[in-house]
């Protein structure tokens, strides 16, 4: 490939990098500023010195939440619901997205339209309530999992990538023996790697940020997830600080630990968990990014 060293072309390669790079800043800023102000002393804090670089390092908002035992509990929490409801979700939209790429499927069209509908209608919130409720969900980890195991939209998304699966494979297949199960399990599923991962994160992102959830369906705070109890933070300090006495923490550790650098702290713990897992599916996210501009 001959690249173009015209003038236009430097000028481009010029602002898409600082465009890039303005983009790269911004994003990582925040990141680097929330685990600054949580390793800084409060003092410093509070005098406007903390920028991208902690000062006065300590650990005492870490220590902190930690013998308070509420957010470890509730990141355990966090973990359970993401993992199990991953999985769920991941079983539930390959199969259906699978079953209606098919041509061969009898009504094929009538259940596409069946599952687009609920991308414009929905019972709304009250409705899904009295749903969860009567369905004895209520107050369990169902709650926070099933509602919202299928996403129409990654349904679509595996839909078109499955179709783009060669035709040929599955009639090979077919001739050599296979049925639909085989074929989705040793053949589909394979060589669409890339899409199930990047789907797969996007489920696991949702379910570990989701806190309305569990503000509309759980009742007891020991099942409360990381999100939950971080919002409960930032809005009701005062709780954070009844999970510490609730730690045994002494009362001067409480007295010169400012309520901020725990919100920092617990913040960096919600967020540390993604930013650890992206770089070992970086190579298969990358390919399947862009796996929505398939056409189905």
């Amino acid at each position: 490939m001959i690249r173009d060293h015209s003038l236009s072309s430097k000028m481009l390669d010029i602002v898409v990098h600082a465009v890039m790079i303005v983009i790269l800043i911004v994003t990582i800023y925040p990141v680097l500023y929330v685990l600054s102000a949580s390793l800084s002393s409060p003092t410093a804090y509070n005098l406007g010195k903390v920028t991208i670089f902690p000062v006065d390092v300590t650990l005492k908002a870490y220590r902190l939440i930690w013998e308070a035992k509420t957010v470890p509990h509730s990141f355990l929490n966090s973990v359970v619901y993401t993992t199990l409801g991953t999985a769920i979700s991941m079983l539930l939209t390959t199969s259906l997205a699978y079953a209606i790429s098919r041509k061969k499927l009898t009504l094929r069209r009538f259940y596409m339209m069946f599952v687009l509908i609920t991308m414009y209608f929905n019972g709304g919130m009250i409705t899904n309530f009295i749903l969860v409720k009567n369905l004895g969900l209520y107050n369990t980890l169902w709650a926070i999992v099933l509602p919202t195991a299928v996403s129409t939209y990654y349904l679509i998304i595996m839909r078109s990538y499955f179709q783009a699966v060669p035709e040929e494979l599955n009639e090979s297949a077919y001739l050599d023996g296979a049925n639909d199960l085989v074929i989705f399990i040793r053949i589909t599923l394979p060589l669409s790697m890339a899409a199930l991962v990047t789907i797969g994160l996007f489920y696991a992102v949702n379910y570990w940020n989701a806190w309305f959830s569990s503000l509309l369906y759980l009742k007891d705070t020991d099942k409360y997830p990381l999100q939950m109890v971080l919002r409960q933070i930032i809005i009701r300090s005062e709780l954070l600080m009844q999970s510490i006495k609730a730690g045994e923490a002494s009362a001067s550790e409480m007295a010169s630990t400012d309520v901020t650098s725990i919100k920092y702290a617990t913040l960096f713990v919600s967020i540390g968990p993604m930013m650890i897992l992206y770089p070992f599916i970086q190579k298969y996210f990358v390919k399947g990014v862009m796996i929505g501009s398939l056409k189905g």
